[in-house]
């Protein structure tokens, strides 16, 4: 993943992951269909998170699954603006984030993009930012949010998909983790995090301070990342 970005705090934003999941740990069918794992009150959870953050963040794989807005409408509160991680543009140009005009966004990619679909979603109104690539070619996430850092966005929040999570965690890229686990088994269908190239559990990410809520039907974990011992 590249320069994991850690250092003194200020070189990037204090990052909060949420997502939602089922009791085996899927966030998504074996068809990629997502709505709606959690019941309305985590939804309502989910934009009280957006409100409280200057920004929230999604791969590309998400807005080609769902479209979403990642805008605030649920709770009072100002919508965050919307990041899009997209190494190479496949960002359908009739997407919500970049057709509403309900928000400001930023679509981070990296060189390998082409120069004719950067215009394009330029001429969408989104700002797209050029972040070198990592070793596995896709945007280097703690050169992002350096990046974001330095245009004064100093709480992000990252929804998903699968690969921008396990991206943050494999970086430890990550302050605070919020899960909701609803109460349903689906078996085969996509993980909420990938590999994490841990193979002892002493190498296991831990989490502290942590709270354990119910939302509805919905149980919300939410801890505090504990860093290893240096």
């Amino acid at each position: 993943m590249g320069n994991n970005g850690r250092g003194e705090r200020g070189e990037r934003p204090r990052v909060t992951i949420h997502y939602a999941q089922t009791l085996d740990g899927r966030i998504a069918t074996r068809t990629g269909q997502s709505q709606w794992i959690s019941g309305e009150a985590s939804l309502r959870l989910a934009h009280e998170l957006r409100a409280a953050h200057q920004a929230v963040m999604v791969g590309v794989g998400t807005i080609l699954a769902d479209n979403p807005r990642l805008t605030v409408r649920l709770v009072e509160g100002p919508s965050p603006r919307r990041i899009v991680v997209d190494s190479t543009l496949r960002l359908p140009l009739d997407a919500y984030v970049l057709t509403d005009g309900a928000v400001d966004t930023i679509v981070a990619t990296t060189p390998r993009a082409p120069q004719d679909r950067s215009m394009a979603v330029r001429c969408r109104g989104a700002d797209v930012v050029v972040v070198p690539a990592d070793a596995g070619g896709r945007v280097d996430l703690g050169q992002l949010l350096r990046r974001l850092a330095a245009r004064g966005i100093t709480a992000l929040l990252i929804e998903g998909g699968r690969e921008l999570i396990t991206s943050a965690l494999r970086a430890r890229l990550v302050d605070r983790l919020v899960v909701c686990i609803a109460p349903k088994v689906i078996g085969a269908g996509v993980e909420a995090v990938g590999d994490l190239h841990i193979d002892h559990m002493s190498e296991a990410l831990t989490f502290a301070r942590v709270r354990v809520t119910t939302v509805g039907e919905d149980v919300i974990f939410d801890g505090q990342f504990q860093p290893a011992p240096r």
